[in-house]
């Protein structure tokens, strides 16, 4: 699994310790080829990010307050991207909805920050027919295939 990582400015510092920490973990970490600056916009990030997630890869995303990014994210075909504030969030956004990338805020310390990836990389996709149901219609909305409203 490898996990692809971006930011804009505001979480710039907070990514490169997350990327440490899971690099010391041993996980293969992928950062979004997007460059930093001061001006740098947070749809940017989360395109890129976005479309490098395949098959089996996570992503993380972050901004000031993980909102944007995660709206952006969102807009890329196949996402499926939780704004995420505790590891309640990362826990039901992945085993509920199937989230293949979280977004939060710049402003989490390092430590809470890492708890939510740790919960996120270690919690399993859903199984439950009523979960799988509801991320099927989503995919096939997605697709154009829905048609049951």
């Amino acid at each position: 699994m490898r996990i692809i990582i971006g930011c804009d400015h505001r979480g710039v510092e907070l990514k490169n310790q997350i990327i440490a920490n899971l690099k010391n973990d041993g996980f293969e970490v992928v950062e979004s080829s997007v460059k930093n600056n001061e001006n740098d916009d947070y749809p940017d990030f989360a395109f890129d990010v976005a479309n490098k997630v395949k098959n089996d890869d996570l992503g993380i995303l972050i901004c000031g307050n993980g909102i944007g990014i995660s709206i952006a994210a969102n807009k890329v075909k196949g996402i499926r991207c939780a704004r995420v504030v505790d590891v309640d969030d990362v826990f039901k956004a992945k085993t509920h909805n199937g989230a293949n990338i979280i977004a939060f805020g710049a402003t989490n310390d390092i430590d809470k920050a890492m708890e939510m990836v740790n919960v996120f990389i270690a919690t399993k996709y859903p199984t439950e027919e009523r979960h799988l149901k509801r991320i099927e219609k989503i995919i096939k909305y997605e697709n154009g295939e829905y048609n049951e409203l």
